[in-house]
């Protein structure tokens, strides 16, 4: 049997040709602010709460604007459990802060790709597909 499919939305923050990248404390993989979709929410509410609760980012779900959905191996899954990630462009002038759950933020490139999971790795892929990053 296939396990479910995890479903997540995270924001891409996209500043001078970077993209925001986050680190979880004490471990080194850079990821996209974002997380699970809670029972009741849409994808853009999840994205803009992860946001708030990551990087301290106050979004307002219906500024957001979904770029593009990936579907890959989950990162520290079993084998077979895919994620489901829907990525919404964030825009704000604010300084994100790493929350507590956050070890640092990064402002990274497809440069980066080595020290992301698979769905980080696609992402950084399709942003520079689209022109928005380096």
């Amino acid at each position: 049997m296939t396990p479910a499919p995890l479903i997540v939305s995270a924001v891409a923050v996209v500043r001078d040709r970077t993209v925001l990248m986050v680190t979880a404390r004490g471990r080194d993989v850079y990821y996209l602010p974002g997380g699970k979709v809670d029972p009741g929410e849409t994808a853009d509410q999840a994205a803009a709460r992860e946001a708030f609760e990551e990087v301290s980012l106050a979004l307002e779900p219906a500024d957001l604007e979904e770029l593009f959905e990936v579907r890959t191996q989950a990162h520290g899954e079993p084998d077979g459990r895919l994620v489901h990630m829907r990525v919404f462009r964030a825009w704000t002038t604010d300084a994100p802060a790493p929350s507590n759950e956050v070890g640092a933020i990064h402002w990274t490139t497809s440069a980066d790709a080595g020290r992301c999971p698979p769905a980080g790795v696609e992402v950084l892929r399709r942003l520079v597909e689209l022109d928005l990053i380096d």
